[in-house]
């Protein structure tokens, strides 16, 4: 048996950022991923200036080997209308990467020890000590293995039928010369747009030779079928090549408005998509990853011997951070409400803009994490 302070279950940001940031406090921490690094991760793959900072990544050197696509401006439009172009000048308002490279590159940075290729197969709390796969013991554990992540399904109530996930189908794929040539979308404007019933929406996302083209829905039903259209009608317009591989993967993800998983365990916290913090209105999941996984380094460098006040509070920063939960009382407007108002919003510029682009998606009203 082997001991470590922090054992962490899930290689992506959340999990290499906790990891990564309490090692350089001088903490011994395992991590544990199933997957084999460099991986691919389903996600459209895109992230504001302010994670490259809360991480520490410089474009200009990060860019020299992998992708970086510099994002001016972004595309909305409610499915059957013209679309609102929104552009913000020079100075790029988001970068699209390729999760596979920038996963990879955070977690070898990150300098933990790792054990990769190797599914959790048993957790268990003993003697105030966690054990997994009978192996690896530690006081705490840290979930932040996605959606599906052993550790929120060992903490209870998730993941399961009985949550509203948001789920996905996606492909990302190098383009050949043809297909270069036919695709109109921009590299530096993403396209998104949104479901007639706003209950998801598609998005194109070019980035430099790749390409990557999905939908996702906070309902299940007949996803295939809402993709397939909207492909069709994308391709239709010219937005993209007429030939593209037809495997598409699949992802889910709770929003953080929706989710009612528990966030803490005994010594144990969940971090990230295994927490459910995607942003409510766009999904987005590195920014609250990376954010949660910040917090919940610094309340464990703080109190290390203290689980009651850690767990404690982990959870009411939070929720002080991002807002409600699916948990607490929240005021909505019903939906058909929201789908009657939707066609004439969406022509105009300033929501497209104000709202959707600025407040939904890149939050630019949210001040950077300690400020």
């Amino acid at each position: 048996m082997r001991d470590h302070d922090l054992i962490v279950v899930g290689g992506g940001p959340a999990g290499a950022t906790l990891g990564g940031t309490l090692r350089a406090q001088g903490w011994q921490v395992l991590l544990l991923d199933k997957a084999e690094f460099p991986r691919d991760k389903t996600c459209a793959g895109w992230v504001t200036p302010a994670v490259l900072e809360l991480v520490g990544v410089d474009p200009l050197e990060y860019a020299r080997e992998r992708v970086l696509q510099p994002i001016h401006g972004f595309r909305i439009g409610l499915m059957g209308q013209p679309a609102q172009d929104n552009h913000y000048g020079e100075t790029p308002v988001s970068y699209g990467i390729r999760r596979c490279e920038f996963d990879h590159y955070l977690l070898q940075r990150s300098g933990v020890e790792q054990v990769l290729g190797a599914p959790v197969r048993e957790l268990a709390h003993t003697n105030g000590r966690w054990i997994v796969n009978g192996e690896h013991r530690a006081r705490w554990l840290v979930g932040a293995g996605g959606h599906f992540c052993p550790v929120a399904a060992h903490a209870g109530s998730g993941p399961g039928s009985h949550e509203l996930a948001v789920t996905a189908k996606e492909l990302e794929f190098r383009m050949n010369p043809d297909q270069l040539r036919l695709c109109q979308a921009r590299g530096d404007t993403p396209e998104l747009w949104f479901c007639r019933d706003l209950k998801g929406y598609g998005w194109i996302f070019r980035k430099g030779d790749y390409l990557n083209v999905g939908l996702g829905r906070e309902d299940k039903l007949r996803l295939s079928e809402h993709l397939n259209a909207f492909v069709a009608s994308m391709q239709a317009a010219g937005r993209l090549p007429p030939a593209l591989p037809s495997r598409y993967k699949g992802h889910a993800y709770l929003l953080h408005g929706h989710a009612r998983r528990p966030l803490t365990g005994p010594g144990c916290l969940l971090v990230g998509d295994a927490a459910g913090l995607a942003y409510t209105q766009s999904g987005e999941g590195i920014r609250p990853a990376v954010e949660s996984a910040l917090i919940a380094a610094r309340l464990l460098a703080q109190s290390p011997d203290a689980p009651a006040l850690v767990t404690s509070a982990y959870e009411a920063a939070i929720r002080a951070r991002f807002g409600p939960r699916g948990d607490q009382p929240a005021r909505n407007l019903p939906g058909w409400l929201k789908s009657l108002a939707a066609p004439a919003l969406m022509r105009s510029g300033w929501f497209t803009r104000r709202i959707v682009t600025e407040r939904w998606f890149l939050h630019q009203e949210v001040a950077p994490l300690g400020a």
